[in-house]
């Protein structure tokens, strides 16, 4: 068995353990289940990655840990603590996306999905930001810009990937999703009575994100490697 693969398995065994303690409504064993999902996978990049971090992917994991223990502590400034953290992590990655990567270049057959993508992107971001929270008013501000910053980190993984279709461009729209849906469906959970396919695709959705993110880096890392190999 490779070096990786205990992390690895324990990243998605923490996965069931959420999935199956969350439809049950064992709130305590989810709440540790969770705990487990981002140490592990942050052991896993680091045992692939042979110890070696950049200072942008080491500041993103950072912050997914602050992230995630503001969420799971809930205490009364675990909404605004999750959403700066969570908005310095979508700023980070895209700005690895913007400058680690080839300039978009887009072809005539491009227009057609790239526009589908920007009306459908613009269409989740007005419909969701419309919806009135009352604790939420006085973070409209703030919300409204992470919104925004999320949904062009998803129209350059998008259009990346509609460009190009690579590997790691596909990891990168995978994570975007992630991303998308777990922030839109914790925003269903205020919004909406209680409802346990709510609390699941959220929970589901934000580890499945933190899982194609380490994808996207590994496969980043290896792509720069052949590069500098080849030069």
């Amino acid at each position: 068995m490779k070096a990786n693969k205990p992390s690895l398995i324990l990243f998605f065994l923490a996965l069931m353990c959420t999935i199956i303690f969350d439809y049950t409504q064992q709130d305590v064993f989810a709440l540790y289940a969770k705990a487990i999902v981002l140490p592990a996978i942050f052991i896993y990049y680091l045992i692939s990655s042979e110890f070696k971090i950049e200072k942008t992917e080491g500041l993103i994991f950072f912050f997914c840990f602050v992230g995630q223990v503001f969420d799971l502590m809930e205490i009364e400034i675990s909404e605004i603590g999750g959403i700066w953290s969570f908005l310095i992590v979508y700023i980070l990655i895209l700005f690895l996306i913007v400058t680690r990567h080839q300039k978009i270049k887009l072809r005539r057959k491009d227009i057609l999905p790239v526009s589908i993508v920007v009306i459908f992107i613009v269409y989740l971001l007005i419909s969701v930001l419309s919806l009135e929270f009352d604790n939420m008013k006085k973070f409209n501000l703030l919300y409204a810009f992470y919104g925004v910053v999320l949904s062009v980190l998803s129209y350059f993984s998008f259009v990346n990937y509609i460009t190009k279709g690579t590997h790691v461009t596909l990891l990168m729209s995978l994570m975007a999703i992630s991303y998308m849906f777990s922030d839109i469906f914790y925003i269903f959970n205020q919004y909406f009575s209680y409802s346990v396919v709510l609390v699941l695709i959220r929970d589901i959705a934000q580890i499945l994100a933190y899982f194609f993110m380490v994808e996207y880096f590994l496969e980043k890392a290896k792509i720069q490697k052949k590069v500098l190999y080849n030069n």
